[in-house]
């Protein structure tokens, strides 16, 4: 899905290809109405951010491909607009980290999880969870507190890109090592992360494969060395300053 008529030469390519991608994921029922609005607001901060990641971004991805190969459970929460943006890509981190993937929304019905999965296993996911939501995260009300107890529910490694603020900051009070892709270096959910990946999803997903790839046979001691030497106070006041600053 590479969008209509879009030439890899225009300078606005990335953008164009991800308002391409959120459109038809409102149209195959992936995507609520007010991812449309989420994305438009992310678009502007990676406008800021120059379109590119940043030195600070690419640590924090190669940090999060650390903490996904040594968990013991990781998980890769997928919202409609991952599932839109991103499907192959995130099929091939899973693969990359041996991570499960759960379907995790704001706006919850059956309909959606099961368009959502569907969608996934299209781009050759297996055993995609989300269905059952027999768990839930403490503190949240309703529909998007759920999920699945042997999914997100017992995962102590969770990638949560694109998520509201407080279902990470709820994810992190229950002791999960949360690792974020968001625009917005000020937004809560970035700073309730252990790893604040500041960057776009569609830059920030294959780096994190790349570094997973790269990290594949590296050692427990150069795990933890990668993880323990990443600064996220750091990571974020250089987004912050570069969106200040471009």
């Amino acid at each position: 899905m590479t969008g209509p008529e879009i030439p890899e030469s225009h300078p606005r390519y990335e953008s164009l290809l991800t308002r391409h991608r959120i459109e038809a994921g409102v149209d195959r029922g992936l995507t609520s109405r007010q991812g449309l609005i989420a994305q438009g607001r992310g678009e502007a901060f990676d406008y800021l951010l120059g379109e590119e990641t940043i030195p600070s971004a690419d640590d924090a991805e190669r940090a999060a491909a650390a903490h996904l190969l040594r968990a013991d459970h990781a998980v890769l929460s997928v919202n409609g607009n991952v599932a839109a943006l991103a499907p192959e890509e995130t099929v091939a981190l899973a693969a990359a980290t041996g991570a499960d993937i759960e379907v995790n929304l704001f706006n919850r019905t059956d309909e959606r999880i099961e368009r959502i999965v569907a969608h996934l296993e299209e781009h050759g996911a297996e055993g995609v969870k989300g269905t059952t939501a027999d768990g839930r995260i403490p503190g949240l009300d309703h529909e998007r507190a759920k999920v699945d107890a042997d999914g997100i529910g017992s995962a102590d490694v969770v990638l949560v890109p694109l998520e509201d603020g407080d279902r990470a900051e709820a994810l992190a009070a229950m002791g999960k090592t949360e690792l974020v892709v968001d625009l917005n270096p000020m937004s809560r959910s970035a700073r309730s992360a252990a790893v604040p990946i500041i960057d776009n999803l569609i830059r920030a997903v294959p780096n994190v494969t790349d570094h997973a790839r790269e990290l594949a046979d590296a050692d427990e001691a150069t795990l933890s060395s990668i993880v323990e030497s990443f600064d996220r106070e750091a990571a974020l006041a250089a987004a912050e300053e570069r969106i200040r600053n471009p």
